[in-house]
């Protein structure tokens, strides 16, 4: 294995880098950044690079083994950085078992051994899954996935590990029904009639392993969501109508006026939203709602999706310093050449929680999106930003703009 740059600054020169050194590398940079130690990361990696299997060893001067769905550039590993007001930030990552194989059905059993490998090294149960295999696990598969999985990474102790399968495994026709079916199954029989309206369910995951209180979470996508249709879309609890039209408003920036008809409400044109409904035990309705916006359809490059999720994470009482920190483990790229680096941005909401900022960052171990020259530079007016703050400098410049980065506290963030 190549050797690691020190954490906190990304690697300059592919030359002839694998794909598992340079998620490796991300990993170790972001472990450090959000307090796991060396112990932790070295571990996880081993996991990360076991369920990549051969692929791991892939130069990245090939192109992509297959186009996976996870990320623009078809890297089979993503990255998201969890923020409460409350406590630490909290790292993920995502990948993709069977990315290497061309058929879903190879890619369903490849991700499946990776599952039970898991479970088997952290001694936890796959019932629920294998309770849904005939329904997302046919033999004549259909994509653009068959699984994926997700490891909450946590100092110390094992991860939870999230699955995520796809409802239109059997066709698209049967998406509905196969997610009313698995409701059924995993005990949440009335759970069906309490999702919204959407244009289909892209994914329906499962807690696994270490959870206090493992979900059952459904997704749903809104083509041409407005502020108004996502503040509608909300439960009741916690959920503030005024916190979620900010953050729909500062993630999509300025959204896409339709060019014909009666209706000139500013919708979500580009890619559309997802809203994310989790099931926990025991509770007839949801006790989790999240809102995920693609940032990067809705601006011009990462410079402005960094200032716009520096917004929201003030706006929310928590510390910006980290994201901008985590995209510099990433890449040394400039952020204005380019746009993806932050994919999504996601509002949580749980029942007896403070709210969660979500930002899922692309690896981009095999290409970087142009900017999108159609999106005028957009500098964040001051009102924009959040609450009035007192910054002290620091006494390094950030790689990505030239200028010195901002320190942040909780109590500078309440003034």
């Amino acid at each position: 294995m190549t050797t690691l740059p020190e954490p906190g600054t990304a690697k300059t020169e592919a030359g002839d880098e694998r794909l598992g050194d340079h998620v490796l590398g991300q990993l170790r940079r972001l472990g450090a950044i959000v307090g796991l130690s060396e112990t932790d990361t070295a571990l996880y990696g081993q996991v990360l690079l076991a369920s990549l299997a051969g692929a791991a060893q892939r130069p990245l001067s090939l192109p992509p083994a297959s186009p996976s769905f996870l990320s623009d550039d078809h890297t089979p590993v993503e990255f998201s950085l969890a923020c409460r007001a409350d406590q630490a930030p909290s790292l993920r990552v995502l990948l993709e078992p069977g990315w290497v194989h061309g058929t879903m059905e190879d890619s369903a059993r490849a991700g499946l051994e990776a599952i039970r490998a898991i479970a088997d090294r952290w001694n936890f149960p796959t019932g629920q899954l294998d309770a849904l295999e005939d329904l997302f696990f046919p033999t004549a598969a259909q994509g653009p996935l068959a699984l994926w999985y997700a490891l909450d990474l946590r100092p110390g102790r094992a991860p939870g590990v999230k699955v995520y399968v796809n409802p239109s495994a059997a066709g698209p026709e049967h998406a509905a029904r196969t997610v009313k079916e698995a409701l059924r199954r995993l005990g949440y029989a009335s759970a069906f009639a309490k999702l919204p309206p959407g244009a289909g369910y892209p994914f329906l995951a499962l807690d696994l392993g270490a959870w206090k209180a493992p979900r059952t979470k459904v997704y749903v996508k809104h083509p041409r969501m407005s502020a108004a249709d996502a503040c509608a879309l909300s439960p009741t609890f916690g959920a503030a109508a005024a916190d979620i039209r900010y953050f729909f408003q500062m993630a999509a920036g300025s959204p896409i006026r339709p060019s014909r008809g009666a209706d000139r409400t500013p919708r979500l044109l580009r890619r559309p939203a997802l809203t994310c409904h989790s099931f926990t035990e025991g509770d007839a309705e949801p006790s989790g709602f999240t809102l995920h916006i693609p940032v990067r359809d809705y601006v011009r490059d990462d410079e402005e999706a960094l200032a716009r999720a520096r917004a929201l994470l003030i706006r929310f009482g928590m510390d910006p310093t980290v994201l901008s920190r985590s995209l510099r483990a990433l890449t040394q790229r400039q952020l204005a050449d380019g746009v993806g680096l932050i994919a999504y941005l996601a509002l949580v909401h749980e029942r007896d929680r403070t709210p969660r900022i979500t930002a899922y960052l692309s690896s981009e171990a095999y290409g970087v999106r142009p900017p999108q020259e159609q999106f005028p530079r957009i500098d964040l007016a001051p009102a924009q930003r959040g609450p009035a703050l007192t910054h002290k400098a620091a006494d390094h410049l950030s790689p990505h703009t030239g200028q010195k980065e901002d320190t942040w506290s909780r109590t500078a963030s309440k003034s």
